[in-house]
């Protein structure tokens, strides 16, 4: 199911495309800017020193790899994976059900890029013959191929034909 970049979205988004073991490369990366930490952490009023205080980062953290500036909210890394995977994991889908198993990897900074993969975990009939549920696994990787996070998540997914 992967994408090329000519693609915009992909055709293959129903609950019948996706099989578990399934690894999803998605095709789209972003650059995670000043603006996106700053504003964003601001407007959910997460007012911590490692995101706002480049002085304290420095005295504080000395010596310790990644953590010596300022580092990006861990809320808005995974919703930049998870925004980077809509296009092939949420085209259909109709409800979210879940989001759990968040980890936070590696710091990231602002100039860091983030890209997406996704692994489908579970797939299983649901209580309405139109949807089934889908359970994915969305990976960040940077520019440098380190793992920064990880989330699960569980979406109630149209099927393409529905059930008799």
């Amino acid at each position: 199911m992967f994408l090329t970049a000519s693609e915009l979205t992909s055709r293959n988004t129903y609950f019948e495309n996706f099989e578990p073991g399934e690894v999803i490369r998605h095709v789209r990366g972003k650059t995670v800017t000043e603006m996106d930490n700053v504003l964003l952490t601001n407007l959910v009023m997460n007012t911590a020193h490692a995101h706002f205080n480049e002085h304290f980062m420095k005295d504080a953290f000395k010596g310790v790899p990644g953590f010596d500036t300022r580092v990006v909210f861990g809320g808005i890394n995974f919703s930049v994976v998870i925004g980077l995977a809509a296009q092939d994991t949420g085209e259909q889908v109709l409800e979210e059900l879940g989001m759990d198993g968040i980890r936070l990897r590696t710091p990231v900074h602002h100039g860091d890029t983030l890209y997406a993969f996704t692994e489908v975990l579970e797939k299983r009939d649901a209580d309405r013959k139109d949807a089934g549920i889908v359970r994915f696994r969305h990976y960040g990787i940077n520019q440098d191929d380190k793992l920064v996070c990880e989330v699960e998540r569980t979406v109630l997914m149209r099927r393409k034909v529905a059930l008799p």
